[in-house]
């Protein structure tokens, strides 16, 4: 108990968070980190996810690809990165990383929501004289939006709790202040980083299940 009350002391004073090593500044450095990594991610698992779902052709096989990269570990995929030509680039080695991590949720939900969109519906759809590109973003992806959002979610909360490594490679976000307090051998402001780390991560969680909520849940396909 010890631990969690010092830690809650160093949360609340004030000169932590303030200036470049504060926690607001720390913060603002993994939010930015998260979201950019997110929206990478999802430029490049997203559009092979709903047109594999589409087709309905290759789509297992690059599920069962992208689900391979679960299995290494995000850090060790980010020292093979930082001892190749690319760690000379700032924090791209953190950026590929995290994406490698976050592809797999996104592009197994997409897939699997594709999939999953009722048959009929996407026959009705073609009987209808829809092109692909109609049946596409007007019938299959409005139904599996639930699936998508909610690859997207895991996904992001994912990227919240391990982009604390970019810390370990010279990088910001909160990462840096769990670092920095194993090198002060402060166990309060370790405690108090990760702590943050899960709070920050919970938040997320609990903004993408609003989301979710608040979209509306198309049964018709929306066609016309």
């Amino acid at each position: 108990m010890n631990a969690v009350a010092d830690a809650w002391t160093w949360l609340t004073d004030g000169a932590h968070w303030t200036g470049e090593n504060g926690v607001a500044h720390r913060l603002v450095e993994h939010l930015w980190l998260t979201v950019l990594c997110l929206l990478l991610s999802c430029l490049i698992a997203l559009p092979v996810a709903l047109v594999l779902g589409h087709i309905g052709r290759g789509g297992a096989l690059a599920v069962n690809i992208s689900n391979v990269g679960r299995a290494v570990p995000t850090f060790a995929v980010l020292v093979l990165l930082l001892l190749s030509p690319l760690g000379r680039h700032g924090d791209w080695p953190t950026v590929v990383a995290l994406v490698l991590y976050a592809v797999p949720p996104l592009l197994t939900n997409a897939y699997v929501g594709m999939r999953e969109v009722d048959r009929d519906v996407v026959r009705a759809a073609r009987g209808m004289g829809m092109t692909g590109s109609q049946m596409l973003f007007r019938v299959e992806l409005p139904l599996a939006l639930p699936m998508v959002l909610g690859g997207v979610r895991l996904a992001a909360v994912q990227l919240v709790a391990t982009a604390t490594l970019a810390a370990l490679a010279g990088g910001g976000g909160l990462g840096r202040i769990i670092t920095a307090g194993f090198d002060l051998a402060s166990t309060p402001q370790v405690v108090a980083g990760a702590v943050l780390v899960a709070v920050f991560a919970l938040l997320v969680e609990g903004l993408f299940a609003l989301v979710e909520r608040l979209v509306p849940v198309r049964t018709d396909g929306g066609a016309r």
